[in-house]
């Protein structure tokens, strides 16, 4: 059980920062809204990676995480256990917030501007707050990443 949680748990942290690396490179290659159709193409894109491989990543890493500090008595004491489990609930909430919901808003939104739906000049607000999102993101799954690979002793052990 210990090798299957460490495998899902690896292959979640593989997919989730590969997909804030594909999402990151999206969003400097986007166009304008002026440029609709093709602001939408990639909009539509970012929303599909977003839900189909960033929030099921997300989950299985967490949940696999979980369920390893969970199962293995040597990671109820492991300081670095139990930070990498804090800083995974708050990627968590905060992929919800911003990343996945405002993803998903804004292909529904840029596919609706190309239908004339709705006003084109409401796109592209959450621009830069997705950008700052995933590259604060990226930085703490990395940082989870170190700890995984380093795991330094953060508590005593008693003696």
């Amino acid at each position: 059980m210990r090798r299957l949680l460490k495998f899902l748990h690896t292959m979640g942290a593989i997919g989730l920062m590969g997909a804030m690396a594909a999402l990151l490179v999206l969003l400097s290659w986007a166009p304008p809204p002026a440029a609709l159709a093709e602001y939408a193409l990639i909009r539509g894109a970012m929303g599909t990676i977003a839900t189909w491989i960033f929030f099921p990543s997300l989950g299985l890493t967490l949940i696999a995480g979980l369920l390893a500090i969970g199962l293995n008595r040597g990671y109820h004491d492991a300081g670095w256990a139990w930070l990498k489990a804090a800083t995974g609930i708050l990627v968590f909430e905060s992929g919800f917030v911003g990343v996945l919901g405002p993803m998903q808003q804004e292909a529904e939104q840029s596919a609706l501007a190309v239908a004339g739906r709705v006003d084109p000049a409401t796109l592209a607000g959450s621009l830069g707050p997705e950008r700052n999102t995933l590259w604060v993101l990226l930085a703490v799954a990395t940082l989870n990443v170190v700890l995984g690979i380093w795991r330094p002793r953060l508590t005593r052990r008693p003696a």
